[in-house]
């Protein structure tokens, strides 16, 4: 269960009302009808005329419709993080809905804009770029032009745009409903998701069987439903990159993220090559260390002997995380106390929240929010330096507007693994018994285990369900081999399996809200290690350049970005670096045995 309230102590609760006063307020529909009037406005003065607009005139219909997004980002911001809070009340549900199809009229109302934007041609867009006040959107250009080579007729991308309320998003939707109503019965509890996830690594070996096998159960006895969802959701993406010209499944993310793909394809050949230094080395050691000969699957994140696994009161993780990015750069702590002293967090456990945790940046002219499951673990302090990562970079970068604000998902994951890193590193400094020492460090490579091997698994995991579905419907059977040989692979000899690991794939929302979402995870962690050595070879002046990488957002891609450090995400030797750092933990790990 989760831990008892005096243990944590008073957990913030987030309030939603800087963007909207209330769910069922009139304010909502007030700004719902006056976006459709505009963009109607905004529509009927530009169709059909962007090719003949001056350089400034081009800039000032960019910021209007700037503004009309922004504003269309708070309401879906807002909807969203009311149905995050508890996505098992119905109301909620019909909330976001209503918010989703509104901003899909919306949306639809303005899309010819980036549609005919993209057709001008580059000689034509040059000469407009000459005028200041259209150049200061030049990286947002850059980027909508990168997908013209995939760009539809205007008929079938509206078509495609509005077809997701009752395609992708309704799908996605009726996974996290199932997923918030399940409840696990163990003990004599009936368990959240979230609450049996956290007893896999209680302290007592027998809780985590027991634990594993109730997940197993209740995932299995789902697991048609979420073949069904897995499916459906493959098939409309091929379906959809066919139709665009994307040869691969991943290719799409890729061009997302801005990022190639043969970088991509480095980054997974040396993880995958690195399976047997890192978690195939580690978890032996863990076994030894634990008294067997192999771990079952449920022992995976198990507590060391001599964890004392205590429970961290919210005040004092708070106080941790916020020390250590402040003995980094008094600015990055300035911004992350903000989230503490104003109600922009939600950590409690609730029956019906989403699961795990994430930073919501919702739009420049607000604020982001943080959702967390709370429960006291060092697993949970670490999760909270992540997503505070993400918040100050979703602070800093508002700078950039609501347009060039959005970092592709490799360079997100950067800021927040560098929070954990610097946490991480904080906690390390202050801890001088050797045997506490060998428990941090091994739970850090953990984590980085998780962060890199863990998610490059699931990539490996995602690419054969979708290559496999573009030759017919996948079974649970057909997933769940998939499963077992993409975590045996990854996870190594430590390791046995018995047939209740075969459903663990259906609970991974990653799989199901933004398919091959996971290698950016793995990226970030590589980049941050290679940038982290960087930092501790660096002469003053390090902090300055990291928060003006923050800053950037997404107006620089990350050949750009990473330049000022000497670092080349392009370089296969790039990736060798960062996975020598877990390496490098392993060995002294090695040595304190």
């Amino acid at each position: 269960m989760s831990q008892p309230v005096e243990k944590l102590g008073k957990l913030p609760e987030w309030d939603l009302s800087d963007l909207f006063p209330a769910r069922d307020g009139p304010e909502v529909q007030a700004e719902i009808d006056a976006l459709e009037a505009e963009a109607r406005a905004f529509q009927g003065e530009h169709l059909g005329q962007l090719e003949t607009l001056s350089g400034t005139q081009l800039g000032a219909a960019v910021r209007r419709y700037e503004a009309l997004e922004e504003r269309l980002g708070r309401l879906m911001s807002y909807a969203q993080l009311v149905y995050a809070g508890d996505m098992s009340e119905g109301a909620n549900g019909k909330f976001y809905q209503a918010c989703q199809e509104a901003a899909t009229r919306i949306s639809s109302t303005l899309l010819f804009f980036t549609l005919e934007l993209n057709r001008v041609e580059e000689a034509e867009l040059e000469r407009k770029l000459e005028s200041p006040d259209l150049a200061r959107y030049r990286p947002w250009l850059r980027d909508i032009r990168a997908l013209r080579p995939h760009q539809l007729e205007d008929e079938v991308e509206r078509l495609l745009h509005e077809k997701q309320l009752s395609g992708r998003s309704a799908w996605t939707r009726l996974f996290d409903e199932t997923m918030a109503g399940l409840r696990f019965p163990l003990d004599g509890e009936e368990l959240t998701n979230a609450e049996i996830l956290n007893r896999l690594s209680d302290h007592d070996a027998k809780t985590r069987e027991r634990a594993a096998k109730c997940f197993a159960k209740v995932l299995r006895d789902n697991a048609r439903l979420f073949a069904h969802i897995t499916n459906t959701l493959a098939k409309d993406k091929a379906i959809e990159d066919d139709w665009r010209g994307f040869k691969r499944a991943v290719s799409s993310r890729n061009l997302a993220n801005f990022v190639e793909d043969e970088v991509v394809d480095a980054l997974v050949a040396a993880v995958t090559e690195a399976y047997p230094k890192l978690s195939h080395r580690y978890y032996a050691l863990k076994a030894k260390w634990m008294g067997k000969d192999k771990l079952p699957y449920w022992d995976r994140n198990a507590p060391l002997p001599g964890d004392d696994d205590r429970t961290i009161p919210w005040d004092e993780a708070r106080t941790t995380v916020l020390d250590a990015y402040g003995q980094f750069s008094p600015e990055l702590a300035e911004v992350g106390r903000r989230f503490f002293d104003r109600p922009w967090v939600d950590a409690p456990v609730r029956p019906g929240k989403a699961s795990g945790a994430f930073a919501h940046p919702t739009v420049p002219s607000a604020h982001p929010y943080l959702l967390l499951n709370y429960q006291g673990r060092v697993r949970d302090v670490m999760t909270l330096a992540h997503e505070l990562g993400h918040g100050v970079h979703q602070v800093l970068a508002g700078g950039q507007g609501h347009l060039m604000s959005m970092t592709p998902l490799t360079l997100a994951e950067t800021a927040s693994v560098f929070g954990e890193m610097l946490t991480f590193q904080a906690l390390l400094r202050g801890t001088t018994d050797p045997a506490k020492r060998k428990i941090m460090l091994a739970g850090k490579v953990e984590d980085m285990l998780n962060t890199v091997v863990r998610q490059i698994a699931f990539h490996r995991f995602e690419t054969e369900v979708h290559d496999g579905r573009k030759r017919g419907e996948l079974l649970p059977e057909d997933l769940g081999e998939i499963w077992m040989r993409t975590q045996r692979e990854s996870l190594g000899p430590a390791f046995e399996f018995d047939e209740d690991y075969r459903v663990f794939w259906a609970y991974i929302p990653h799989f199901i809200h933004v398919p091959f979402y996971v290698y950016a995870y793995a990226f970030g962690d590589c980049l941050v290690n290679s940038l982290y050595a960087v930092y501790q070879d660096a002469e003053a002046g390090f902090a300055e350049k990291y928060l003006e990488l923050l800053r950037a957002g997404g107006s620089q891609r990350h050949r750009e970005l990473l330049a000022p450090f000497g670092l080349d995400a392009g370089d296969p030797a790039f990736w060798r670096r960062g996975l020598g750092v877990v390496e490098g933990m392993i060995d002294e790990l090695e040595r304190l045995d």
